[in-house]
């Protein structure tokens, strides 16, 4: 089989980890693997592996001819078979089809405002749909929503895996050692991060000596200056700290003891993933399939989204209590490893991919 991964960027947003994640994993499991990023490049770059082809288109505008011409001459010239497309990059897949009849194209849908999907605009890629040949969901709702609104007849809910790059180290955090909490989620009004704020305020007012690390992209808007005035309102600049998106994700979630998430929507977030695979007790919201990885009280703690008090309460529970902690980090990391494995994803993945191929 021969694969193209399809992605916008290679930003360090979920989407395009997981298209950098599937098109590493392919690469050990069939002929040729490929990723190509249409509109930015990015740190996830530098994740891709040495035998992973890559493409970069550099397109502008959304009907860009130069940008066809060049995916188009890759596919041709590699004999790509199946493309995988990301989110919106649907719409350049599909374009590539006209012109290949005999390309099969495969949806990802990572739709993040789950909880919101009355909102979603979806007249041009219901159009389009009837060009896919089949539609992964990263939850059960859009697996729902998609079979009722698109009227796909193959459609499957596929659960993200994450994998980090364990030798890149560059980061310190601020703050003292085992008094760390971290928050990975690129600074969007859809992650919240004005609740988990608040909620660290009253965490402070108890337990002077504990930091929060929120990293991510931000997009220097409105949010984003939201974020740094509550930080300024509350007296929180020696406590709480924003970093801009990293490469060496997993050195930085090691040097922390609990990981958080406040999101108001969510599919199945990566960091939730990776906070497994780094080891740390986790906290988070309860919406999309977060609580189908959150035991509650089993492995981790859930709470209701936009609940300061909550939020707080359960960051305190983990402080104050080290064995609790160390007990939910262990069992919440066998749990995804057991569950969400890139080897079990792979194989459902390439299953697909031969149906399709006949």
């Amino acid at each position: 089989m021969r694969v193209l991964q399809l992605i916008d960027s290679l930003e360090t947003g979920g989407a395009e980890r997981v298209a950098v994640n599937l098109a590493n994993a392919l690469s050990k499991n069939m002929a040729f693997s490929a990723i190509c990023a249409t509109r930015k490049e990015g740190l996830l770059k530098k994740e891709i592996k040495p035998e992973v082809k890559f493409l970069f288109l550099a397109k502008t505008k959304t009907i860009d001819v130069k940008a066809v011409k060049k995916l188009n001459s890759f596919i041709k010239s590699n004999q790509i078979e199946i493309i995988h497309a990301h989110s919106s990059s649907f719409f350049l897949a599909s374009i590539i089809k006209l012109f290949n009849s005999k390309i099969k194209i495969v949806w990802h849908d990572h739709y993040g405002n789950a909880e919101f999907l009355e909102h979603r605009n979806f007249k041009v890629l219901k159009v389009f749909s009837r060009l896919f040949s089949h539609i992964f969901t990263v939850n059960t709702t859009l697996e729902t929503w998609v079979k009722a609104n698109l009227k796909h007849k193959n459609v499957s809910y596929l659960p993200n895996f994450a994998t980090l790059n364990k030798t890149i180290k560059v980061t310190q955090l601020a703050g003292e050692s085992g008094m760390r909490i971290v928050c990975l989620a690129n600074f969007r009004a859809q992650k919240d991060h004005v609740t988990l704020i608040n909620a660290f305020k009253e965490v402070v007012e108890k337990h002077k000596s504990w930091t929060l690390h929120c990293v991510g992209k931000s997009f220097n808007d409105n949010y984003y200056s939201h974020i740094k005035s509550e930080i300024e309102k509350l007296k929180l600049e020696q406590n709480v700290f924003l970093y801009e998106q990293k490469s060496d994700v997993y050195n930085i979630l090691t040097q922390c003891e609990i990981g958080v998430l406040s999101s108001k929507s969510e599919g199945l977030p990566i960091a939730i993933l990776e906070y497994g695979i780094a080891g740390l007790a986790v906290v988070a919201t309860n919406v999309g399939e977060i609580g189908d990885v959150i035991l509650n009280h089993s492995n981790g703690v859930l709470v209701n989204s936009n609940s300061v008090n909550a939020l707080a309460q359960a960051m305190l529970l983990y402080i104050e209590n080290e064995a609790l902690r160390l007990n939910h980090a262990k069992l919440f990391s066998k749990h995804i490893e057991a569950h969400y494995s890139e080897a079990s994803q792979t194989k459902a993945i390439i299953k697909t991919y031969k149906q399709l191929l006949g």
